[in-house]
């Protein structure tokens, strides 16, 4: 059976703070069955996550991934064994920009859905803990994060999480390690909010990307489908 048929396309979004956003659209056939918003690791709006915001179109939602990287200049991209110039970027972003980045792509689905439809974010190791700001921030129907990095620093948001949260981790990641993980739960678990926390034992940082040297096919492919599942009951 083929793959139902998607459109992509770049748009420019005016941000809050007087600077211009580009966002990858991907677009499904027929009537959406939501929006997400799909937040990129500090690698940028690569080949990989292109590929993700395209594949969740082919589920039925309209998918933007915003460029949040566009202030020190537009779609960036660096290669995995690059990290200089993405933490560069990283750093230099500040949680203003990021919330005015996410209102702004937030504003675009809301006004192509309807002001009714809903809208997730699902994000990777940075874009993780966008997700996590996203649904603290935006009325969002749930947030999904994949190893995202720093989740125990965002407690303030705790409280105002808008929709339930599933949360991937590697057991492997020597940068997340068990006590971050269970500090990031006990956050929701302090302020009543709905969770699933998965953590895949033999799955390193990174490992959703078949790009990276840490994909770890099996995982990935589970994350998916718990992921696919999550948003169904969530998005419809």
């Amino acid at each position: 059976m083929s793959e139902p048929s998607i459109r992509t396309e770049k748009r420019t979004l005016a941000v809050d703070d007087g600077t211009e956003l580009g966002i990858h659209v991907a677009r499904p056939a027929g009537t959406p069955r939501g929006g997400l918003l799909v937040l990129q690791e500090i690698f940028g709006v690569n080949t990989h996550i292109r590929d993700v915001t395209e594949r969740f179109a082919r589920e039925g939602y309209l998918a933007v991934a915003p460029d949040l990287f566009h202030r020190g200049g537009a779609w960036f991209e660096s290669g995995y064994a690059d990290l200089a110039p993405c933490l560069a970027r990283a750093n230099a972003l500040t949680q203003p920009q990021i919330r005015a980045d996410l209102r702004a792509s937030h504003a675009y689905l809301a006004a192509d859905l309807g002001a009714d439809a809903k809208v997730a974010a699902v994000g990777f190791c940075m874009g993780g803990r966008q997700a996590f700001v996203a649904n603290g921030t935006l009325p969002l129907a749930c947030a999904i994060s994949y190893y995202g990095a720093g989740l125990p620093g965002l407690a303030d948001l705790a409280p105002s999480q808008s929709g339930p949260v599933l949360m991937f981790w590697g057991g492997l990641d020597k940068h997340i390690d068990a006590a971050q993980r269970r500090a990031a739960a006990d956050l929701l678990i302090a302020a009543h909010k709905p969770y699933v926390d998965v953590t895949f034992g033999a799955a390193d940082h990174g490992f959703h990307c078949d790009a990276r040297a840490s994909y770890h096919p099996v995982a990935a492919r589970q994350a998916w489908a718990l992921t696919r599942a999550f948003l169904a009951d969530h998005l419809g």
